[in-house]
């Protein structure tokens, strides 16, 4: 039984890189209104990285759901440059999985993710790819370079919750690392090869390994729309990547626990030596019922933590697919395959189509 996996075979060298190509990745969710700006800011993105490294690129949109005009526009788009892929997925199924559907269906060997939103701006690719080719790195993600525009409790939840997923985390994951980011062909691999359905793909990412290398960036504001992430979501989506990712919160709640066990000794001892020393015994009303509630509550704590890791186990059990594919179509620029392109066949496929 093999417990690991050997990818040494797609280590990439400047000769190499061409060869095998890069796929774009974007996840899009009701990116009508600047999904056409975002497609011609990445043929000219493609045409740049060919006529450098003669690169052959692709872009793999992936409809997670939309509610507007975001498949028909991406149906339509031309394939000028670079082969253009559209993924619609069943329904809505959230980022991680549209991005493991864009991962699945990527035929070039590299890959890279962005968002469909215009904030990762595609003139920084030329700077990952640069990392990838001429200086060897393996993944190359982006980091926001400050987080100055955003409140004081918003900051310190973000740290936050990268204190609590690295604490005791062997691999840590980067503060402020975000989706966007390059794997090289044996990082990418990898990542396919890991076999969990409660996916967090920054955590994945970073424990793959390999040589990694961070470029700060400033977000670019949102050309249209609004965020679809409210704080709500943002909170759904940091207990998920907890619970999938890191077992911190198990640990805290043992810790807890102990310290908890630890006053209730102590304040026994205090209660224990008055009565021995004074005779007096202490009315205890108010404190039992101040230590029941506070316990109790604890407990209640501690057993939705619990039962978050159980649904957890409860899902990879199932073991029902990431996605579901509703609808697949492909374009070649020039009206051709390009070369480096093979077909993988759909055994290799982690979900449904």
């Amino acid at each position: 039984m093999t417990l690991g996996s050997d990818v040494s075979g797609l280590s990439t060298t400047a000769a190499s890189a061409a060869a095998q190509g890069l796929s774009i990745v974007v996840p899009v969710y009701n990116e009508a209104a600047g999904l056409s700006l975002l497609h011609e800011r990445l043929i000219g993105l493609a045409k740049t990285l060919r006529q450098r490294y003669g690169l052959a690129c692709e872009v793999v949109y992936v409809d997670d759901g939309s509610a507007d005009a975001t498949l028909s526009i991406a149906r339509g788009l031309k394939a000028d440059a670079l082969d253009v892929q559209v993924v619609s997925l069943s329904r809505n199924f959230g980022k991680e999985a549209a991005l493991m559907a864009g991962l699945d269906h990527a035929r070039r060997r590299a890959v890279l993710f962005m968002d469909g939103d215009g904030q990762h701006p595609p003139t920084l690719v030329e700077k990952l790819v640069s990392h990838w080719i001429d200086d060897g790195y393996d993944v190359v993600y982006t980091a926001k370079a400050h987080r100055d525009n955003e409140s004081f409790l918003r900051r310190l939840a973000v740290h936050g919750f990268y204190a609590l997923i690295n604490y005791g985390a062997r691999q840590k994951i980067p503060e402020d690392a975000g989706d966007f980011r390059l794997l090289s062909p044996r990082a990418a691999a990898a990542l396919k090869q890991l076999p969990e359905r409660n996916r967090f793909f920054k955590g994945l990412a970073s424990w793959i390994g390999f040589r990694q290398i961070r470029v700060d960036y400033e977000p670019a504001p949102r050309a249209h729309g609004v965020t679809t992430f409210s704080p709500g979501r943002l909170v759904g989506l940091s207990i998920e990547g907890l619970t999938s990712f890191s077992v911190a919160p198990l640990r805290f709640a043992s810790l807890l626990g102990v310290l908890l066990a630890t006053i209730a000794f102590l304040f026994g001892l205090t209660i224990l030596w008055e009565v021995l020393t004074t005779g007096k015994q202490v009315p205890g009303y108010p404190s039992l019922v101040i230590g029941l509630m506070t316990i109790g509550g604890v407990q209640l704590i501690m057993i939705g933590i619990v039962g978050e890791y159980i649904g957890k186990i409860l899902s990879e059990l199932k073991a029902r697919p990431i996605y579901f594919v509703a609808e697949h179509s492909e374009k070649h620029a020039n009206g051709e395959a390009a070369a480096g392109a093979p077909e993988r066949p759909a055994s290799e496929r982690t979900a449904a189509e």
